[in-house]
């Protein structure tokens, strides 16, 4: 009997491993076909080839060159670091203002706050161009691409969650001791966080690294363009594309965020466990 359970939960636990892998392989199989053929020549790429080639430096240099995906990964590193720098300070100040302090209507502020993560920026762009261009006359600039997404509802209600699992007596008996509310959230708050802003700051690498429409339309000096824009321009290069450049520059283009996604992966799974502790 103790042999057969013993089988039966080998069995299962190989069937498990079988389904994750095959289900790993099927979300990985789009960046996986994109590598192979980013070290192809123009004329394999189009082939049902999927060996991996030689040619991955060549197309890696065109995409250099004829794309400047330098100066590209610049721009995108510079306008990626200051808005998460940012949104991670605003949203632990706001987080701080919303579980430690007392005002009127704090409810319905921190309701209208939720209520922002269903406009995403298509739907406010037009507005947007208008008032960032027109009224602030920040076109062509890159406070344009930064200081619009310095504000994170996601950001405040993570802080806001972790900072309502530490016990109130910990505020008070550090109010007592003469700790004034910028202290108290350098000195204790922010040491306590470091997996929830961890956690942030993936998620808002990411999401700016891959910021497509708003740089197009309020960007238009090439030279201040970021990495998903200047992606666009290898393709129709002289009335053609040479898609094997287009998948060398992709892959250079996802290298940053996946980098910083290993780094801060511990962080980002304990970011989002603490949430739900009490």
């Amino acid at each position: 009997m103790a042999h057969n359970t013993k089988d039966l939960s080998f069995k299962q636990s190989w069937l498990t491993h079988l389904v994750l892998i095959v289900a790993c392989l099927v979300i990985s199989a789009p960046l996986l076909l994109a590598i192979i053929k980013s070290t192809q020549i123009s004329s394999d790429v189009y082939s049902s080839k999927l060996l991996i080639g030689t040619a991955f430096i060549d197309n890696l240099q065109k995409a250099w060159v004829q794309a400047h995906l330098g100066r590209y990964l610049l721009n995108s590193f510079i306008v990626t670091i200051l808005v998460t720098v940012g949104k991670t300070v605003l949203s632990l100040l706001a987080a701080l203002a919303f579980v430690f302090f007392r005002f009127p209507l704090k409810g319905v502020a921190f309701a209208l706050v939720l209520l922002s993560l269903m406009l995403p920026t298509e739907v406010l762009i037009i507005a947007l161009f208008d008032f960032v261009s027109r009224d602030l006359k920040w076109a062509d600039t890159f406070t344009a691409i930064i200081v619009p997404f310095l504000a994170s509802a996601t950001g405040v209600f993570l802080f806001r969650q972790h900072f309502m699992n530490i016990p109130v007596s910990l505020a008070d008996a550090a109010r007592i001791d003469g700790c004034g509310p910028f202290k108290f959230l350098t000195a204790i708050l922010v040491p306590m966080s470091w997996n929830t802003i961890g956690a942030l700051a993936v998620i808002q690498f990411v999401y700016v690294w891959d910021q497509y429409l708003w740089p197009l339309v309020i960007m238009q000096n090439d030279q201040k363009q970021v990495i998903q824009v200047g992606l666009r321009k290898l393709i129709d290069v002289g009335g053609q594309t040479d898609w094997g450049t287009v998948m060398a520059g992709t892959v250079l283009a996802i290298l940053p965020p996946l980098i910083v996604f290993m780094a801060l992966q511990k962080q980002f799974s304990s970011g989002f466990a603490l949430a739900d502790e009490k």
